[in-house]
């Protein structure tokens, strides 16, 4: 995809899930494709909303919008609507972890304060951590965020629930009997190699484990985003929009 401008193609496959655009006695009120386009150069760039270029807008009337559309969930949507084309042979599920810059931290208090900033502290500094669930082909079909800190299993039964996959695939982090016991219950084969201290060392595929790469290089291709590859929004909310943004454009190359 280009970093300024959607396909034709690419347009034609989203544009009905867009809000706004309806048309008044002056024409369209809002240019939708336009939009998407400013937003797709915010999350490649990574400037700040200032510079994005005339051409594509008021960078202040596109962020309002941005605001809006986080608040109504319109991204949510339009990833989930995409992931129902999903390749399910396998369900892969990982974490990846996101370095906050110092101007993500300090979220008033009126915005909600810490508990909308989803910022951990390590010995590396303030980072998120995205939980992603993917498809045999690499293709997001959940996203999820959290304090940097978190332990990945603590989202995991979130990221595979509803998902009708053949095998979960995970890497040992997520070697957890709780976890074991939900895939099996969800009828799929368990593709997760043991910890070393574990007494009962369960067999798995060691072969088919090797595909879990897939994941690997779509947290690659996500991290392109350079909007996603250092977090800049002191909210979480609005971090997650460049991150399914992105995981959006990825779908539609």
């Amino acid at each position: 995809m280009d970093c300024n401008a959607l396909r034709d193609d690419q347009w034609e496959r989203i544009k009905g899930f867009v809000p706004g655009g309806t048309r008044g006695k002056r024409g369209l009120r809002t240019n939708n494709r336009r939009f998407l386009d400013a937003l797709l150069w915010m999350a490649r760039s990574g400037g700040r909303w200032r510079d994005l270029p005339e051409r594509l807008g008021d960078y202040r009337s596109v962020k309002r919008r941005y605001y809006r559309w986080i608040e109504m969930g319109v991204l949510d949507e339009m990833l989930m609507v995409l992931a129902r084309e999903a390749d399910l042979e396998w369900l892969m599920i990982d974490s990846t972890i996101v370095r906050a810059h110092q101007h993500a931290a300090g979220a008033r208090r009126s915005k909600g304060g810490l508990d909308a900033q989803g910022l951990g502290r390590s010995r590396g500094g303030l980072s998120t951590k995205i939980h992603a669930a993917g498809d045999a082909l690499g293709l997001p079909v959940r996203l999820i965020a959290s304090p940097g800190q978190h332990n990945d299993t603590a989202y995991a039964h979130e990221l595979i629930d509803g998902f009708q996959a053949e095998c979960t695939i995970a890497d040992k982090g997520y070697d957890a009997n709780h976890l074991f016991d939900k895939i099996v219950e969800m009828q799929a084969a368990v593709v997760i190699p043991p910890k070393r201290n574990r007494k009962d060392q369960r067999p798995y595929d060691a072969d088919l484990y090797k595909e879990r790469n897939i994941i690997e290089r779509f947290f690659s291709k996500l991290k392109q985003f350079r909007r996603v590859a250092t977090r800049y929004d002191k909210l979480l909310a609005n971090f997650m929009g460049f991150v399914k943004l992105a995981a959006i454009a990825i779908w539609l190359r």
